[in-house]
């Protein structure tokens, strides 16, 4: 897929149905990303168990970016933190994670948070050519993967 193909992809709500292709593609993201992101604890099964009931909490919203049928990227939002965004590995660079994040802005008009583990250089570049800005960093003792990370926020202007 080209740039110029991006009306081809449809971000839409997630339903119970995309919990298992959210899961794999969360698990193939993060197997690609290492040395960027520390590699993941858990194993596709875990994944898939842990996005199945995710999806069903009544605070949690997942958007899902769709082409063809297939699931290429994806948005975990609580109503102040973006939990997660991927995108398939092949995907990349190609405005799919715009598009999910216009989604985010768009449905936490007060703004929201997220954290970004501090080796993952080019998701924080991408967030801070988003208007987020860096509001805490930590050693990483208060995550799984023990890696240092840091806390970003995004405000809208007051009116």
């Amino acid at each position: 897929m080209t740039r110029t193909e991006l009306a081809e992809v449809v971000v839409r709500e997630a339903t119970p149905d995309d919990a298992e292709p959210i899961a794999d593609l969360y698990t193939l993201a993060r197997i690609h990303a290492v040395p960027m992101m520390p590699a993941a604890l858990h194993t596709n099964a875990e994944d898939r168990a842990y996005v199945a009931r995710r999806i069903l909490e009544p605070e949690v919203t997942m958007w899902v970016a769709e082409s063809e049928g297939a699931v290429i990227g994806f948005a975990t939002c609580t109503p102040t933190f973006l939990d997660s965004l991927y995108v398939r590995p092949g995907h990349t660079g190609q405005g799919i994670g715009s598009l999910l994040l216009d989604v985010v802005e768009a449905t936490h008009p007060d703004g929201y948070e997220l954290w970004v583990f501090e080796s993952n250089v080019g998701a924080r570049r991408f967030y801070e050519r988003r208007g987020l800005v860096e509001v805490e960093r930590t050693d990483g003792s208060g995550n799984e993967e023990k890696a240092p990370d840091i806390r970003m926020a995004w405000r809208t202007a007051p009116s």
